[in-house]
């Protein structure tokens, strides 16, 4: 009812009933129809803009990757009062214009667009349109924890996002009296604990928000015309999240087949606790997420979809980043 994505315990349920054969069946002429509500795309332009406040004129280059926002993302933003320029805004599933993972290595084409046409802001969507990444007016992908922590502050109160959110979306925070909550990875876990602590937003670094005056399910659309809501009345997106800090961050993978995981995380916990004597707290709701006392933090998570384990950490000093890094990769190699 509220757009939220299934949990792992309804999918379990819905592939219980599939696999056993537990559902009614009919005979062929006793199928209900397929109806189509032509009044939806209408509907769903109406209520985005009910709750976004652009200043008129600003300028948009948007790269829709040929995915399900192709349609209606230029659309919205033109009714927005947006003055809007479109890349890769045909509805293709191949993906001809480019690889649809809204990333730096895939955007250049959006990235020049929006210098050459002198633009306020660029908005890349991915393939299915739930997630967004902005480009400032200098050409330069955002970061995506900067870009989260940016619109937090904006929302205030309780915000949720997952294990592997940077430091700045707790300094972010801290800054308009608000606290941040973690969770699993994953959009539904981020859903969840959203409802549960009635939040005010919510979101992923992977570019996945969730805002619950709208609906509970991930809309890039609607991710996008936040981001050029608070541009049109604050100014360039650069200066914006320029002053959110950036500090090391390393991402790093050990390849680990699938069984090898199970045994490599079953007793990291401790393994982690012991290599180090200034933590503060940790987290084991989704892998293992260590805080110290100077503020950096890891994460040791095993990956749900291919075979490593991955570990993310940040720190506001790169030796000790370093250093970090290399006690999590020792002990994992030596787990193997």
């Amino acid at each position: 009812k509220n757009g939220m994505a299934y949990t792992p315990e309804q999918e379990e349920k819905i592939e219980e009933i599939y696999y056993t054969e537990n559902f009614g069946k009919v005979e062929w002429d006793k199928i209900g129809i397929i109806s189509h509500n032509d009044e939806i795309k209408k509907q769903y332009i109406d209520d985005l803009l009910e709750i976004v406040d652009i200043k008129p004129g600003l300028k948009v280059v948007i790269d829709c990757a040929c995915g399900a926002g192709s349609e209606l993302s230029p659309l919205v933003f033109r009714k927005a009062g947006c003055e809007v320029i479109t890349l890769n805004s045909q509805v293709d599933g191949f993906f001809p214009g480019r690889n649809p993972e809204p990333n730096e290595a895939n955007l250049s084409s959006l990235m020049k667009a929006v210098v050459a046409t002198e633009s306020d802001l660029g908005i890349a969507h991915d393939g299915d349109a739930d997630r967004m990444i902005t480009v400032d007016e200098q050409g330069r992908v955002s970061e995506f924890d900067k870009l989260l922590a940016l619109v937090s502050k904006k929302f205030g109160g309780t915000v949720v996002t997952t294990v592997d959110a940077g430091l700045c979306m707790d300094e972010a925070m801290e800054e308009v009296g608000g606290r941040v909550l973690r969770t699993k990875v994953g959009d539904v876990n981020v859903a969840e604990v959203m409802i549960e602590e009635n939040a005010s937003f919510g979101g992923e670094p992977s570019g996945t928000w969730l805002h619950p005056d709208f609906c509970m399910c991930p809309d890039g659309i609607l991710s996008g015309l936040r981001m050029a809501e608070i541009v049109s009345k604050e100014g360039k997106l650069s200066k914006l999240l320029g002053e959110i800090p950036q500090y090391p961050n390393i991402r790093e993978k050990i390849t680990c087949s699938k069984e090898a995981k199970i045994k490599v995380m079953e007793n990291m916990e401790e393994l982690l606790k012991n290599a180090f004597d200034d933590i503060v707290e940790v987290n084991s709701i989704d892998g293992v997420r260590l805080t110290f006392k100077d503020d950096s933090w890891v994460l040791v998570r095993p990956s749900g979809t291919e075979d490593y384990i991955r570990i993310t950490l940040e720190s506001r000093d790169e030796n000790r980043a370093e250093e970090i890094r290399q006690a999590c990769v020792k002990i994992i190699n030596e787990n193997l």
